[in-house]
């Protein structure tokens, strides 16, 4: 788990904004010689050094406060950013304003740009980003009716900055290109290295990932030149994110080694602790769990003195799946359930999402297959309660578009309703005045009433059709076209399963039966190939699922990448032989995605339909929920195979909610009876299998 400031293009995009800001006060125009040379360092503390800055500020306040415009502005920019950098949000957004309305009143476009500028950053922190981007894209205009050339490239890359974040990239790369542009024109090389540490980042989110390691090469170089370990140690943060976008794992890790001396050198505390968190994470990458341990706990220590609850987290996180690897469950089951705390607290579900599945692998990994499967219980409730979110809020809008259109047409039968009604005002008139014309005028009013009523039925027909089309896409899965849990759940309500006996071509007992797949690893395709690659194997899975099943079998999209399937009347010897086809079917797809050919396997649950423990069958929910802890044994014993429950035994000796609690604990004790069907090139292996295990 990496740090949330340095991880991410969005990260390394924060701390570059930092310094491009710190420009603003580039002092090109001194006004108070001693008070212009004291801000000027104090910039340099300030831009990785907040806490210090501020004291620094505080004891020259009074006299910058009464100092001309220019040198005043730039101590106003200082003390914005120095409040930002210790999170004191309101008052440095008070600061904002303060510098641009002194602009204003001065009527100087300088202190007007570089205040819009420094708010920009400020309501970026409150995730206010609409504001932010439009305040950096009114800032570079005034700007750039300047001669302050420093102020001009800072406000140029703020602007692309805000064009990146908003998805512009042939914009963003145009204003990272003027700002080098000018940067080299001024010659000096601190706005060089800022234009070019910034043009490298962007080069990494367009995946041009060459051209940013040459940017940053020239950006070092004239780094060195100023003698700021401060600027080197940004650099070798844009390196890191750069070497762990092209899988260069150890030039990652040297950039971070180096880059933690030099923050250490000027005691810069909240870079300090991201570097920690990220050198946790690359020697847990490399398996070397020591060095995670210690690098880890070094930045808890940190992030505690910081009161950085994100960073404390991510430790902790990082600190848990070090454990595990070194065989300490409890250690580490400790320190993820601490970092998960966090994530719940925040509400961050998607994160939560991401941590949870790392929590089960882990827990898989050290053998821990009963807290691996609550955990992906904990993740796939998660990610059913994201999937039913997204799914209301599609349906919210189809219904929105629906009643927009059913609105449109009301109004337009009401206007053509008023037409009809001045129309007969009219004719009575007419009729009073010309009474040799009744004749035409009724013949005119019965042709427009005609013709309306003909568009009244049109209408009507429209709308009966329009309601048909909106009671089948609430019943169907937009991606895959299959039915979706609502539509099972309304099914089921009615559903009179019965046994048969003697109706099969050999005289064998017919059942219904119950499937739910799940794909493997469905996370590792959309985070290798990206969302639309998992969009094109959910809807090829759902395309094989109707070639293997017979058309009077109910399939349904379940959530997120399950499927289930309920088939009504099968004999009950080929139950195991349709999970069989299944498993075969589905892993020998090959699908093509972006000249890729990509393949996935499934795991399954499985169970005859009804369930009958004793004298009484089970509720349709109930044996779904009973195939669903099937298909975590699946997952947990290997994936790519189907576990089935084929009856009960004993059942006098157990209750229901005892086989629920454990299933895998049931079938060992032989209250249970199951089935395992492998898929394809598995060999048979399960030596400390529970009894009564069939292996089809």
């Amino acid at each position: 788990m990496l740090a949330g400031l340095s991880d991410t293009p969005s990260g390394r995009k924060v701390r570059v904004l930092l310094a491009s800001l710190c420009l603003v006060s580039g002092l090109a125009h001194a006004q108070h010689p001693v008070l212009d040379a004291r801000l000027l360092e104090i910039r340099e503390i300030n831009r990785y050094v907040p806490p210090r800055a501020l004291g620094e500020l505080r004891k020259i306040e009074a006299e910058a406060r009464a100092a001309p415009v220019r040198t005043k502005a730039d101590f106003l920019v200082q003390l914005c950013l120095a409040l930002r950098g210790l999170n004191q949000v309101p008052e440095a957004l008070a600061a904002a304003e303060e510098l641009i309305a002194f602009g204003r009143e001065t009527r100087d476009n300088v202190v007007i740009a570089k205040g819009l500028l420094t708010k920009a950053y400020v309501v970026s922190r409150m995730d206010q980003l609409a504001l932010s981007h439009q305040l950096a894209w009114e800032g570079e205009k005034i700007a750039n009716t300047t001669g302050d050339m420093v102020l001009r490239v800072q406000a140029a890359i703020t602007s692309g900055q805000a064009y990146a974040e908003d998805g512009n990239f042939p914009a963003a790369m145009g204003k990272m290109q003027t700002a080098l542009t000018l940067a080299r024109q001024h010659g000096e090389p601190i706005p060089k290295v800022q234009a070019l540490n910034s043009l490298a980042i962007l080069y990494g989110q367009l995946n041009e990932h060459d051209k940013g390691f040459e940017a940053l090469e020239e950006a070092t170089a004239l780094a060195e030149q100023t003698n700021s370990p401060g600027r080197l140690a940004t650099l070798k943060d844009t390196e890191y994110g750069l070497a762990v976008d092209t899988n260069q794992p150890q030039r990652g890790l040297r950039a971070l080694l180096a880059g933690l001396e030099y923050e250490r050198r000027i005691g810069a505390e909240a870079m300090i602790a991201g570097t920690l968190v990220n050198l946790s994470d690359s020697y847990l990458k490399q398996h070397d769990y020591a060095r995670t341990l210690s690098y880890g706990n070094q930045a808890l220590r940190a992030g505690r003195r910081l009161n950085d609850d994100s960073t404390v987290a991510t430790a902790h996180l990082n600190l848990g799946q070090a454990h595990l690897g070194l065989g300490s469950l409890s250690e580490g089951k400790r320190h993820f359930e601490l970092g998960l705390a966090w994530y719940e607290k925040v509400g961050d579900k998607p994160e939560l999402q991401e941590v949870l599945m790392e929590y089960g692998a882990a827990l898989e990994r050290a053998g821990d297959m009963a807290g691996a499967v609550k955990a992906y219980h904990r993740e796939r409730a998660l990610s059913n309660e994201l999937f039913e979110k997204r799914r209301q809020k599609a349906t919210l809008e189809l219904q929105e578009k629906y009643d927009t259109e059913k609105k449109q047409r009301q109004i337009e039968l009401l206007s053509r309703e008023n037409q009809l009604k001045t129309t007969e005002i009219d004719n009575r008139r007419l009729q009073q005045r010309v009474w040799w014309l009744l004749a035409v005028v009724f013949a005119l009013a019965a042709l427009v009433v005609g013709i309306l009523y003909r568009k009244v039925r049109h209408a009507n027909a429209q709308l009966k059709v329009k309601n048909l089309e909106l009671k089948q896409q609430s019943s169907r899965d937009p991606l895959t076209g299959l039915y979706n849990r609502r539509h099972f759940q309304e099914f089921m309500r009615s559903h009179l399963q019965v046994e048969k006996r003697g109706a099969g071509t050999s005289g064998e007992e017919i059942v219904g039966a119950l499937f739910l797949l799940d794909v493997d690893h469905f996370k590792h395709v959309n985070d290798s190939h990206g969302h639309a690659a998992g969009d094109a194997v959910l809807k090829t899975i759902a395309d094989s699922l109707r070639e293997i099943l017979r058309e009077t079998d109910m399939i349904v999209r379940w959530g997120g990448e399950e499927f289930l399937a309920f088939l009504p009347a099968i004999p009950r010897s080929g139950v195991e032989e349709i999970a069989r086809r299944l498993l075969s079917g589905i892993s020998q797809q090959r699908i093509d995605y972006q000249d890729k050919a990509l393949s996935v396997n499934v795991s399954i649950g499985f169970a005859p339909f009804p369930l009958i423990p004793g004298t009484n069958a089970l509720p349709w929910e109930r044996a779904v929920n009973l195939v669903d802890m099937a298909l975590y044994l699946a997952k947990a014993h290997g994936r790519n195979r189907a576990y089935g429950v084929r009856g009960f035994a004993n059942f006098e000796q157990t209750t229901m909610e005892h086989i629920e609690q454990d299933l895998e604990r049931a079938w060992g004790a032989g209250y249970v009876d199951m089935s395992i069907v492998l898929g394809a090139a598995q060999e048979p292996k399960n030596p400390a299998a529970p009894p009564k295990l069939t292996i089809v």
